[in-house]
């Protein structure tokens, strides 16, 4: 009761999340503390019936993904005005006062939402100028919230209320308050003294919120939004089960390792078996060699079939090793010259080019004769992959002249770029 909330390959065209925040909600628990709200004709104090429900929604919407805050979580005073305050500090996505009723006719009884409507402005209560740009919203927060709640809890349906009340015209967001039944009526004050219609009442309320603000439905996985601009390629690359993630999340924006890189190669080309030895180049073409590769590719032995090199820092427990080993071997992957592979380093964007280059134009010139980009002169190691994919419009820069060779890919790059290569 009231007596007085683009990308081609590997650019990125503009920031975007790496993770959808989780829808906020502020729920607010009428009176409290000194003032109790109106009183049953049972002896029920409105500000109990107010804080139960209010605890009740907010646990069923934080199980289905929301975030949830309370203006207040314990029996204590606030006045309007601090809840308001309380609520634009939070900053969320709607606001939802909770009361009960009351009425000098003790045989009215019902539900009804009051919201703050700009066609019935009152000159003594003057709304917030957000408020007032926002009462379709709130109107439309109002009615589905009372439309799920009188159809949950079985109530009569006393429709919506414009009301100039505080906590629905000063805010900043959405804001609606919700009178679930009357305190005055026997019947319903027995009702709202007993826990099954509270939480029939907060069930409502909650299927109304959750109509007007969904939970944003998650992408391939759990850190990977809808509204993620890698969302489609990472869905897509896992769906042919090119990738992987780990307990259900994705971490696109993570450094990818060479050995990531590789093993999605794998998955996607199927990389070349190593050519037989003696003949000359390898099915994958000539090795990789430049400032990142370096020359050495460890060491190897067995004579016929060419045998995989043998990395110092790649032992057979490594869960890339026979990956790693295989595209070593047939000429896509070199070591560095003291032995190693790095098969957990970050692998650089012009690394990624090189090797995507390598499988698909296997032979192709690693020379270039021309500048594509202005951090990637002709004398780069990787220069002519990086021409080559971006003349097949595989890649783009990371700006409309510069491509940053040596930048660490993402993984959530990575994604885009792959995709862009499966028919």
């Amino acid at each position: 009761m009231i007596t007085g909330l683009l990308i081609l390959g590997f650019a990125i065209a503009q920031p975007a999340p790496a993770w959808a925040e989780a829808v906020k909600i502020v729920l607010d628990a009428g009176h409290g503390g000194s003032d109790p709200g109106a009183v049953g004709v049972n002896g029920l104090y409105e500000k109990t019936v107010n804080f139960d429900v209010v605890e009740r929604v907010k646990a069923i919407l934080e199980s289905r993904g929301y975030e949830v805050l309370l203006t207040r979580d314990s029996d204590v005073y606030l006045s309007l005005a601090e809840r308001v305050a309380i609520t634009n500090r939070l900053a969320p996505d709607l606001f939802v006062s909770v009361h009960a009723n009351a009425h000098t006719n003790s045989s009215i009884s019902g539900s009804m939402v009051l919201y703050y409507d700009k066609d019935y402005p009152q000159a003594s209560y003057p709304a917030s100028d957000a408020m007032a740009a926002l009462t379709p919203e709130s109107k439309r927060l109002a009615q589905l919230v009372q439309d799920a709640m009188v159809k949950s809890a079985g109530t009569v349906d006393r429709g919506l209320v414009p009301s100039a009340v505080y906590v629905a015209r000063m805010g900043s967001v959405p804001s609606i308050l919700v009178e679930t039944a009357f305190l005055s009526n026997a019947g319903e004050a027995a009702n709202l003294a007993d826990p099954d219609f509270r939480q029939k009442l907060a069930a409502g309320i909650a299927e109304g919120i959750e109509a007007y603000k969904p939970m944003e439905e998650p992408g391939a996985f759990a850190d990977v939004p809808l509204s993620h601009w890698a969302n489609d390629a990472i869905l897509k690359l896992k769906n042919k089960g090119i990738l992987e993630g780990e307990a259900g999340k994705y971490y696109p924006e993570r450094a990818l390792t060479r050995a990531e890189f590789v093993t999605m190669l794998e998955r996607q080309f199927s990389l070349p078996e190593p050519a037989a030895a003696g003949s000359g180049v390898s099915q994958g073409g000539s090795t990789v060699t430049g400032s990142t590769y370096g020359t050495g590719s460890g060491s190897s032995s067995g004579t016929g079939a060419a045998a995989a090199p043998v990395f110092k820092d790649l032992p057979a427990t490594h869960w890339a090793y026979a990956v790693m080993q295989k595209a070593a071997a047939a000429g896509i992957l070199s070591g560095y010259a003291d032995g190693t592979i790095r098969p957990d380093q970050p692998l650089t964007r012009g690394e990624a080019a090189a090797l995507i280059d390598r499988v698909i134009w296997p032979g192709s010139s690693q020379k270039a004769t021309s500048t594509v980009f202005q951090d990637v002169p002709v004398s780069l190691w990787s220069a002519a992959s990086i021409n080559r994919l971006k003349e097949k419009g595989i890649v783009e820069g990371a700006t409309a002249t510069t491509f940053a060779p040596e930048r660490s890919m993402t993984r959530a790059e990575m994604a885009a770029l792959l995709s862009r290569l499966i028919r």
